[in-house]
């Protein structure tokens, strides 16, 4: 898959944005709690007006958990899905999911303190599981495209095609956990975009591609 595009100034202002409130309400709730925290605050904190928070975020819950992840849309999801049977699927979505981690709006900063303000708020948990699920039914629905177009016996047989799927998708976020905490722990010198890609990279290098493709 090519490399991604530079980002675009509108895209690099909406992340620097979404960046501002996601830290400005961390900080606060590590500061005063969860229930002593609004949205006028977190829009205030972040220097922008509370309409431009609703312009990002439904609720202040919403802000702390943070951006769930979610993948490219358009070219990118074609290229992927017309990958072609000599190529592995698990290699080609690490690259998908990669050039997703170029629009992320968070830093090592802002991820150690949502740790910490789900430590406290054990509450947040639902909401940020559904953000997980969904985006790991977003790469089901992808994978099994993938697969059929890849043979088209898949079509055949949806019960298969989906187990399928589903697995390929919790291996795939399993290393995106393991990109995560490398990343929170680094240095701040890797971008996370490259951890993911090294992360997946690490997990291709355990199993033959026979299992993964």
């Amino acid at each position: 898959m090519p490399a991604t595009p530079q980002l675009g100034l509108r895209e690099r202002k909406r992340i620097a944005t979404s960046k501002a409130l996601q830290l400005a309400a961390l900080r606060l709730v590590v500061e005063r709690g969860i229930d002593n925290v609004t949205v006028e605050q977190i829009a205030t904190a972040a220097d922008v007006s509370p309409r431009t928070f609703f312009n990002y975020f439904p609720s202040k819950e919403a802000a702390i958990v943070g951006e769930g992840p979610t993948l490219p849309v358009g070219e990118e999801q074609q290229l992927f899905v017309s990958g072609g049977e000599h190529r592995v699927i698990l290699h080609d979505l690490g690259e998908l999911i990669a050039l997703a981690a170029e629009h992320v709006s968070i830093d090592a900063e802002a991820l150690k303190l949502r740790q910490e303000v789900h430590r406290q708020n054990p509450q947040l948990a639902s909401l940020l599981m559904l953000g997980r699920r969904h985006f790991e039914d977003e790469i089901v629905a992808l994978v099994s495209r993938r697969l059929i177009a890849d043979n088209s016996d898949w079509k055949q047989d949806d019960a298969a095609r989906e187990s399928r799927a589903r697995l390929i998708a919790l291996v795939a976020t399993a290393t995106m956990r393991h990109a995560w905490l490398r990343w929170a722990d680094g240095d701040g010198d890797l971008a996370l975009a490259e951890q993911m890609r090294l992360s997946f990279a690490e997990f291709e290098s355990l199993v033959s591609p026979q299992l993964v493709g």
